[in-house]
C-alpha cells in the first residue's frame, strides 16, 4: 500500500505571486519578492557568505525541480539552481487571503480559508480594552506589556527585565492574524504561560484570530534572553475536514511532525513530534523507515521562517536551505517502492526584503515518487487531492489531483 510524506519547508517562496500588490511589509507592496530566487542571488553574488560561502548549493532539491520552478513561477534568476528536473514539479498559488501559516497550511490539506482574518492595527496599543482586560484576568496580574506590533525577538529583548520585575506577560502581535504571548520560563511559568493562551485562545478564535502562540523564553538581561524550543499554537479550527480528516477516517495513520498538530488542532492527527528542524528531519527518516503502509506523515519545518526569515539573516536562510539538501538526498534513498514524497512551502518571507514579515509569494511543488515531468501552475488544495490520490483516499475539497 502506498505511503505519502508531505514536507512543507515553511516560507520557501518562489515569487510570481498575482496579488502579491495586494499584501505589504509596511508600506511596501510585496509585488518582486522571491524568497529563493532571491537568496541565490546574493549567494552568486558573496553576500551570503558568514558561516557559509559561494553559490547556493541544494543539487537534491533542484534536481526535483526547485530551479525550474522558481523560473517557472516568477521568471527570476536562479544563479546555481539549473539542473533539468528528473522529479515532477510545478509551482502552487493560494487563493485564501492570507500570507500564514493557517491559511497555508489549510489550503494546501483541502481546506481554503472562507472568512477574512481579523488583524490588529499597526497602532499603539494595538489591541483593544476588552482583550487587554481578558488578557490580564487570565494572567492574573493587573497589565500587560506591549500590546503593539513588534518581532518576537527584539521586544523580548527589550521588555524582558520588566516581565521578570512586573510579571506581566509580553503580548504583542504583527501583520497576520495573530496574538503572541511571551513570557520567562522561570519566573513566569512555563504551565501557566500555556494555560493563559489557551485560555484566552476562544474569545480570540471568535474574533476570527488565527492563532494564540505562546512564546516561552528563559535568560536574563545581563546574559541575554533566549526562546525555548516549548513554543505552542493554539490555533483555530479548520472549518471542514482537512486532508488529515480524509485519511484518518478511513482508519490510517497520520503522523504530524513539527507545528502540524498545533496548526490542524489535532483533529485527524493520531502522532506528533516537536523539536528543532534538525530532529525533526531526524523522525521524519524514523517514518519513512518504520510507518505504516497506507499512512500520510506531514511535517512543518519552520526554521527557515522563523530562524532566519522573519530576522532577514540571507546566509542563515541558505544554510538551513543546503543542510536540508543533505538530508533530501539521503531520504531520498530511503524511500520504499509506492512511497511518495512531495516539499512544498505554504507562503514566502523573503530575507532581502524590507521589514520582518511574510511575503505573499507562489509555492514550489517538488515530487520523488510520482515519476518526472512539469504540471504547471496548481492551487494549494490540488496538493491534497493529489496526495489523497496518491494514497487511494476519496478527497473532500475543490482541489483537483495532478498525478
Amino acid at each position: 500500500m502506498s505511503r505519502a510524506f508531505l514536507i512543507v519547508l515553511d516560507s520557501v517562496g518562489i515569487g510570481g505571486a498575482p496579488d502579491a500588490a495586494d499584501f505589504f511589509n509596511g508600506n511596501l507592496p510585496d509585488t518582486g519578492a522571491n524568497t529563493v530566487a532571491h537568496i541565490a542571488q546574493a549567494c552568486a553574488n558573496g553576500l551570503a557568505d558568514y558561516g557559509r560561502s559561494g553559490p547556493l548549493w541544494v543539487p537534491n532539491l533542484d534536481s526535483l525541480g526547485l530551479g525550474a520552478a522558481v523560473q517557472f513561477a516568477s521568471g527570476d534568476a536562479t544563479p546555481g539552481l539549473n539542473a533539468e528536473p528528473v522529479g515532477l514539479w510545478g509551482a502552487a498559488t493560494e487563493r485564501s487571503l492570507g500570507k500564514d501559516t493557517p491559511s497555508g497550511h489549510w489550503e494546501l490539506a483541502g481546506v481554503p480559508v472562507p472568512w477574512d482574518w481579523h488583524y490588529f492595527p499597526n497602532e499603539n496599543p494595538a489591541f483593544p480594552e476588552f482583550l487587554v482586560k481578558a488578557l490580564s484576568i487570565a494572567a492574573k496580574t493587573d497589565g500587560i506589556l506591549g500590546n503593539c506590533h513588534a518581532p518576537g525577538i527584539e521586544i523580548m529583548d527589550a521588555l524582558g527585565a520588566e516581565h521578570i520585575a512586573t510579571g506581566w506577560p509580553i503580548c504583542y502581535t504583527s501583520v497576520d492574524s495573530v496574538i503572541q504571548i511571551a513570557a520567562h520560563e522561570d519566573h513566569f511559568g512555563l504551565d501557566r504561560l500555556l494555560a493563559l493562551c489557551r485560555d484566552v485562545a476562544p474569545l480570540l478564535h471568535k474574533m476570527k484570530v488565527g492563532r494564540v502562540i505562546a512564546r516561552p523564553f528563559v535568560g536574563s538581561a545581563q546574559d541575554g534572553f533566549t526562546r525555548t524550543l516549548n513554543r505552542r499554537d493554539f490555533a483555530i479550527d479548520p472549518p471542514s475536514p482537512t486532508l488529515c480528516d480524509w485519511v484518518h477516517d478511513v482508519g490510517r495513520q497520520v503522523n504530524g511532525v513539527g507545528k502540524i498538530g498545533d496548526i490542524f488542532s489535532m483533529r485527524g492527527i493520531d502522532s506528533i513530534t516537536k523539536g528543532s528542524d534538525a530532529d525533526l528531519m531526524g523522525e521524519i527518516t524514523r517514518l519513512i523507515q518504520d510507518a505504516d503502509d497506507g499512512s500520510l506523515t506531514f511535517a512543518n519545518l519552520v526554521e527557515f521562517d522563523s530562524h532566519f526569515g522573519h530576522r532577514r539573516d540571507v546566509a542563515g536562510y541558505a544554510s538551513a536551505l543546503e543542510m536540508f539538501d543533505v538530508w533530501l538526498g539521503t531520504a531520498l534513498l530511503s524511500l520504499k517502492h509506492g512511497d511518495m514524497l512531495l516539499i512544498t512551502a505554504d507562503h514566502g518571507n523573503d530575507p532581502t526584503w524590507p521589514g520582518t514579515d511574510h511575503t505573499r509569494e507562489r509555492v514550489p511543488v517538488l515530487i520523488a515518487g510520482a515519476g518526472s515531468g512539469s504540471f504547471g501552475h496548481i492551487g494549494f488544495c490540488d496538493v491534497a487531492a493529489s496526495v489523497a490520490d496518491h494514497l487511494g483516499v476519496t478527497s473532500q475539497g475543490p482541489g483537483k489531483s495532478f498525478l
